[in-house]
């Protein structure tokens, strides 16, 4: 290959215009690592080890921007995995084929416990109704489904949207996974985070009970306090929680969220905030599935998915016995 390169530089040295048009091919390594898919628009290769599909890849070609920093949320990827395994069951009890329905269930399963994560190689810049990684999803968990039954990637004897994306549409299924990742977020992280830090304010109540200052109102000293009642303030009294703190939580930029907790911590009414994030959680389980695409169910049974995948989900993560 060197030679070749060399003898295209000429005497010079300098390399020629066929050099450099022959470059990339010369050192590009040769791989045969990879299968074929196809969609509307045709054939796509696709790496071998990946189980995702055509849209995915031709995703990962039409926005190749952002990089790992901004690749989808892993809850929003986990989310998928719980909506399909329900979604999944729920069809198998309107004339899904249970051999295809329980294979997408243990796939999706796999989704949702985070043992396919590097399947799911897409950034958040795409569609705006998040169309690229539901197909991500339609199509991983259909490839998965179908090797679980003995079947090769990409053969379609699973199809990611006759089966797995089944009376959905990207409409109703991201801002369902929305829902589904922030409420988990919320029980499983945030609300557990804000409790330990009301338990730590409110035992420094009662550490500095002893400790006497001055309190300060209008910039100017005022009347004597103990520093453990200042505490009990913060703990209990001091401020609203922010409604971006809301907005972070469903965009699930979980680091940043606990960064401005902690510049925030001693102006964070607590307690109370505790109970305002509570209050948000019956409205946050109400989910859009079986809206389809413009909200009228079209495609799904009446009441098909809006009332039993909600159900299943709640039951799933505890919330309902």
């Amino acid at each position: 290959m060197a030679m070749v390169l060399r003898r295209l530089a000429g005497a010079s040295g300098s390399p020629s215009a066929a050099a450099l048009l022959l470059r990339p091919a010369l050192t590009r390594p040769i791989s045969t690592g990879f299968r074929e898919e196809r969609d509307t628009f045709g054939p796509i290769r696709v790496p071998n080890d990946k189980l995702w599909g055509a849209q995915t890849q031709r995703s990962l070609q039409n926005f190749d921007i952002g990089g790992e920093r901004e690749r989808m949320p892993v809850p929003i990827i986990r989310a998928f995995g719980v909506l399909k395994k329900c979604a999944a069951k729920v069809n198998m009890e309107y004339g899904l084929d249970p051999t295809i329905g329980k294979a997408i269930m243990q796939a999706a399963e796999e989704v949702a416990e985070g043992k396919l994560d590097d399947h799911f190689p897409l950034v958040i810049w795409q569609t705006g109704s998040g169309t690229q990684s539901n197909m991500n999803a339609n199509e991983v968990i259909a490839n998965r489904a179908a090797e679980i039954l003995g079947h090769k990637r990409g053969d379609k004897f699973v199809h990611p949207n006759d089966h797995v994306n089944r009376s959905q549409s990207s409409n109703d299924t991201f801002p369902t996974v929305m829902h589904i990742a922030a409420a988990v977020e919320i029980n499983s992280r945030f609300i557990p985070s804000l409790e330990q830090l009301h338990k730590s304010l409110h035992s420094k109540s009662d550490e500095f009970k002893d400790i006497i200052k001055i309190g300060r109102t209008h910039t100017q000293d005022a009347t004597p306090l103990t520093l453990g009642q200042e505490f009990s303030g913060y703990a209990t009294q001091v401020g609203i929680l922010p409604t971006y703190i809301i907005a972070l939580l469903i965009t699930m930029h979980f680091t940043l969220l606990v960064s401005l907790i902690d510049c925030i911590a001693l102006s964070l009414q607590v307690k109370y905030g505790i109970d305002r994030i509570a209050c948000t959680l019956p409205r946050m389980y109400q989910l859009a599935q079986g809206g389809t695409a413009v909200g009228t169910g079209l495609n799904t049974k009446k009441g098909y998915l809006m009332s039993k995948l909600q159900l299943l989900w709640l039951r799933k993560q505890n919330y309902l016995s």
